[in-house]
């Protein structure tokens, strides 16, 4: 997971849950470790950890519930560090919330859940153990870690033709799209309990299948001959099927209808279903969409993978310059071992 999306993550609504004012948290709270002056409580990451942990959806004994804490907490707290650090940063620079545009974002919240009064969406914080006040912050948060992000990082970020073209060359098949087929089917069952086979009344479905298939060769409408005698659902639409991607087709399908051309019809095929006969209807042919047409859309890929290792260089340097005083000994060396690891890891600059 990249910087950005775990940032994001700590920027989210989940954050909020563990959000205590810091005179509360001086007085009643054991502080952990102080960004830059500002605290990080005992509280606050128990929240965070219990939140992690049902985002994971996973029913867990109390030993695994241990094992589970210990595993996530080391990159919980490298990700709360630094989305103080991001948070501090974007204010020193100026970035806020104005009241305009929480009141937009909140009326775009109430759009998108169907809420229609003050009175709901106050119920509805409320279920979530949140204040407006609570929601307010957080999106602060949120928004001025984006900003930091845009301006600090993605704005200098640079791509160029060279690179966008080899990307382009490197990933074809991404900007190819597959043969689309269409056929029609028709199906004669085979009667049985489908773990034995009956001789004669197999012999029985597939001398009908190949009445079926003459009446298609000497030129009656495949479509109607489906609807009147197939024993597929598909009768009631003519036997029509797809249109699919040549992929999505069972291999043996797949190598049959290779060979046809559009108006053919198969010869009589014995599948687990019982005897069928199919006729391409259409065949579409594989195309490479021209460069010129993808080329924004791959600038935006390159920079948004340029984007992870430009963030963690950028953060190395906040953190570099921060106070980071930690009162909790055990947890700084979860912390510092953490940052070591990500700094000898692959890609580490």
């Amino acid at each position: 997971m990249t910087y950005t999306r775990r940032l994001a993550w700590c920027a989210g609504a989940l954050g909020v849950m563990a959000t205590l004012s810091v005179v509360r948290a001086e007085i009643l709270e054991q502080v952990l470790v102080k960004v830059n002056g500002e605290i990080f409580t005992k509280t606050e990451l128990e929240a965070r950890q219990v939140a992690l942990l049902r985002q994971r959806g996973q029913q867990l004994t109390d030993d695994e519930l241990k094992k589970a804490i210990v595993e996530i907490t080391p990159q919980l707290l490298v990700d709360t560090v630094d989305e103080m650090l991001l948070v501090q940063h974007g204010r020193e620079l100026g970035y806020k919330l104005t009241d305009d545009k929480f009141r937009e974002t909140v009326e775009l919240i109430k759009k998108e859940n169907k809420i229609e009064t003050d009175e709901q969406f106050d119920a509805a914080l409320k279920g979530e153990n949140m204040t407006m006040a609570d929601l307010r912050k957080q999106m602060e948060k949120s928004m001025i870690i984006q900003r930091v992000q845009q301006q600090e990082v993605m704005s200098r970020i640079s791509v160029t033709e060279v690179q966008t073209k080899a990307y382009y060359d490197q990933h074809a098949s991404e900007f190819t799209t597959p043969v689309s087929i269409t056929v029609r089917e028709i199906l004669v069952n085979v009667p049985g309990d489908g773990k034995t086979i009956n001789v004669a009344l197999d012999e029985e479905a597939k001398a009908k299948a190949d009445k079926i298939w003459a009446r298609a060769a000497a030129g009656e409408s495949f479509e109607k001959l489906a609807a009147e005698v197939s024993d597929s659902p598909s009768k009631a639409n003519g036997g029509l099927i797809g249109p699919v991607n040549e992929d999505e087709l069972d291999p043996t399908l797949r190598k049959i209808i290779s060979t046809m051309k559009v108006g053919d019809v198969s010869e009589v095929l014995r599948t687990q279903r019982g005897y069928l006969l199919l006729r391409l209807e259409t065949m579409s042919q594989k195309t490479v969409l021209p460069f010129e047409q993808v080329r924004n859309q791959i600038s935006e890929r390159v920079a948004n993978e340029k984007s992870g290792g430009e963030m963690d260089k950028y953060l190395v340097k906040l953190r570099a310059r921060a106070i980071i005083d930690w009162k909790s000994p055990e947890l700084k060396k979860l912390y510092d071992k953490k940052i070591a690891e990500m700094a000898s890891g692959p890609g580490a600059h």
